[in-house]
């Protein structure tokens, strides 16, 4: 199976209505919302250490920044290090963007007997692909056999019989119980002796910050106004949603949305051309603001070509309720008087 293209090129973005204008006066681009804002609806990619949870993690950062919440994506344990991403605030509400994506891992894996680089190479190969794995008696989650994709597995380095694997693997895939099995087929038994995440989807190694780092940027701008450092290290909500296909709406049809309303086709002014039925979507404005995901009810295509009818059904609301005016009122009144009180997202 071949590796997820999360971090693929741009898709084309296909213009439905040209010439559609958002008014300054509603919203706000995100990077210009304020500190205090930005930091609500902001994401930050920490380079965890080991020794603490994550939910640790999670907690100190959430009490450095001075915010009510966080949430990271893909729990590590506390002897393993890397790449742990962490919602804040109101980003905690697009946590499905990330919460699935694919797993990249660098494993020191110490074999119990002597084997050969071809063998072992082999073995490597025989677990490529989709394998049945249970979890570990020591894991957060139920221990029932499961299918779980392996898409790399590369030997980088070898020192006798400890050995260093690069390995993508789809979220969810124990790497100590995969050192564990393949010391089992290669008959001589191995054992993990260190991991460290080097990605979560799109998000990798280069881009992680340390909890030092963060704190050294939050006084500095607690204390002398300095901004550009935090903002450096902290993104907006919008980022989270980067690898996502996506649709642009109009004002009118924003806080409809907002309210859960789900997307007609008339509210939509541009898409990506990667959309398919039933795949996550970002609903975003025109000032490139995440308003809220949803699941698609068509394709790319399909949207392109219709008039009318539901596009997005909206699972997941990120904007506060009137950022924009709530246009889709008067249409309700209007509705209202031919038997139907349902929001429109027109």
């Amino acid at each position: 199976m071949p590796l997820p293209n999360y971090c693929s090129e741009e898709p084309e973005v296909l213009i439905k209505i040209p010439n559609e204008q958002t008014n300054p006066e509603w919203g706000i681009p995100p990077e210009k919302r304020s500190m205090e804002l930005y930091l609500k609806y902001g994401f930050v990619v920490i380079d965890k250490p080991r020794g603490p949870t994550s939910h640790e993690v999670a907690a100190w950062v959430k009490k450095m920044l001075g915010l009510d919440r966080a949430g990271h994506s893909g729990t590590l344990d506390p002897r393993v290090s890397g790449v742990l991403p962490i919602a804040l605030g109101e980003s905690t509400k697009a946590m499905p963007a990330i919460n699935t994506l694919d797993k990249e891992y660098v494993m020191v894996m110490k074999l119990h007997g002597d084997v050969d680089d071809e063998r072992l190479k082999a073995v490597l190969k025989e677990f490529t692909g989709a394998i049945y794995q249970r979890p570990p008696l020591r894991s957060a989650v139920k221990r029932q056999l499961r299918i779980k994709h392996v898409y790399e597995l590369e030997l980088l380095e070898r020192d006798g019989r400890y050995v260093l694997v690069r390995m993508n693997v789809e979220s969810g895939t124990y790497a100590r119980k995969l050192a564990y099995d393949i010391g089992e087929v290669l008959g001589v038994g191995a054992n993990m002796r260190e991991l460290r995440r080097t990605r979560v989807g799109c998000f990798t190694e280069d881009e992680a910050v340390t909890l030092q780092d963060l704190r050294d940027a939050y006084i500095l701008y607690k204390e002398y106004g300095v901004e550009d450092l935090l903002r450096t290290y902290v993104k907006p909500v919008e980022y989270m949603v980067k690898h996502l296909p996506k649709v642009w709406i109009r004002d009118s049809a924003v806080d409809a949305v907002c309210h859960g309303a789900a997307l007609a086709v008339p509210g939509i002014v541009k898409l990506t051309s990667n959309i398919k039925k039933g795949s996550l979507t970002a609903i975003m404005t025109l000032k490139n603001e995440l308003v809220a995901l949803g699941y698609a009810e068509m394709s790319s295509d399909d949207i392109m070509k219709a008039q009318r009818g539901i596009a997005v059904k909206t699972t997941r609301v990120i904007m506060r309720k009137n950022t924009y005016p709530p246009m889709w009122k008067k249409k309700t009144e209007r509705k209202s008087e031919e038997g139907t009180k349902q929001p429109s997202s027109e």
